[in-house]
């Protein structure tokens, strides 16, 4: 009886402090944003959440977190956007990383690329980087501190979705 009374008082407690919030608590719904397929024109992904994995990664590995860059950012949706236009994965189908950040302006002393293709989601596409050494070694490259990362869609390609992730230091 005492371990029910116990229950009572503290649910009501809660049901009155939750009562006094002035609004109510924002409980997600849905699918979260990185399992969501970026096959379609309108598909953006959600930058926000990329940054978070791969600072979580890092984090796990006893690495900096990195954040977000709107240069770097710009980059990987012209080259994302480029290599499904060319239907074709590839680090120079709009030259070199170096060539084109130079070109951006971009601040940096190093950076990296990883490109894919064929992977629907976000999720797939960091795990498909982490599954791959070279990838990985750049997701884990403890110089970085920022990126900018993004897809294309092309239904009339073999792949369909292209993937660009841009870390520079």
């Amino acid at each position: 009886m005492r371990n029910l009374t116990v229950r009572l008082t503290a649910l009501t407690a809660f049901l009155s402090l939750a009562a006094c919030a002035e609004k109510p608590l924002d409980i997600p719904t849905g699918q979260p944003s990185f399992y969501l397929s970026m096959a379609s024109r309108d598909a953006k992904v959600d930058t926000v959440a990329a940054r978070d994995l791969i600072s979580i990664y890092r984090r796990n590995n006893g690495l900096s977190t990195v954040s977000l860059d709107p240069i770097l950012q710009a980059e990987a949706q012209k080259q994302a956007e480029a290599m499904a236009a060319a239907d074709s994965m590839s680090h120079e189908v709009r030259g070199t990383l170096q060539k084109r950040l130079d070109g951006s302006g971009l601040q940096h002393s190093m950076a990296v690329e990883n490109i894919s293709a064929g992977y629907h989601t976000l999720a797939d596409a960091i795990s498909g980087w982490r599954n791959s050494r070279p990838h990985n070694e750049n997701l884990l490259n403890g110089k970085m501190r920022r990126m900018g990362i993004a897809s294309a869609y092309a239904p009339g390609t073999k792949y369909k979705v292209f993937w660009a992730l841009v870390m520079s230091d």
